[in-house]
């Protein structure tokens, strides 16, 4: 919902967030900021993920949405306090009209968050899972997990092709894991 600071000042919807933009990489600030002061809700989701580095896999914490956190506050008697804070680069706004986002949404990612609102992105593959390759010369093609080779980040795979099965082995990033029971792909790979 987009309203403009008059529409906001007249009825705000007590049931909305505001989307607020935040400093590249300071999301987190930001959030432990605002929650300094008591009558402002803050929620500000991120995701911890493995990633490959020169010493190895480390893990990571980062946004889930880079440069975005939300807010649920009285707009006439804390905006100003709000886009002081570290942290806060101002308010989402297309012209004149601030975003404004219904409660059900922010409710339905809550969902899916832990307490501490990270979500933990997890690239475990097991036997038996149906996954599809990403990267190389098979890519786009389905095939099953039938091993984990733990030690080089690797997985054994059968593949369909040509009529034929074939295994092969790739790296564990190479491969992405299906949902069980839909049809969409897992995010979390």
């Amino acid at each position: 919902m987009l309203l403009t600071v008059s529409e906001i000042s007249r009825h705000q919807p007590t049931d909305s967030w505001f989307c607020l933009r935040a400093q590249p990489k300071r999301e987190h600030i930001a959030a432990a900021c605002l929650r300094q002061i008591s009558e402002v809700e803050v929620f500000c989701p991120r995701v911890r993920f493995r990633k490959p580095t020169n010493r190895g896999p480390v893990w990571f914490i980062e946004s889930m949405f880079p440069g975005y956190l939300f807010a649920r506050f009285d707009y006439q008697t804390f905006h100003r306090q709000i886009r002081g804070r570290p942290g806060v680069s101002g308010f989402v706004q297309f012209g004149e009209r601030i975003a404004l986002l219904p409660d059900a949404l922010i409710s339905e990612i809550r969902n899916h968050n832990g307490t501490d609102e990270i979500v933990e992105i997890s690239r475990a593959l097991e036997p038996g899972q149906e996954v599809e390759i990403t990267e190389g010369p098979f890519q786009g093609l389905k095939a099953l997990v039938t091993r984990i080779i733990n030690a080089r980040e690797r997985v054994e795979i059968l593949i369909e092709w040509m009529g034929r099965t074939l295994r092969a082995e790739v790296h564990e990033e190479h491969v992405l894991r299906f949902s069980s029971g839909t049809k969409g792909r897992d995010q979390g790979r």
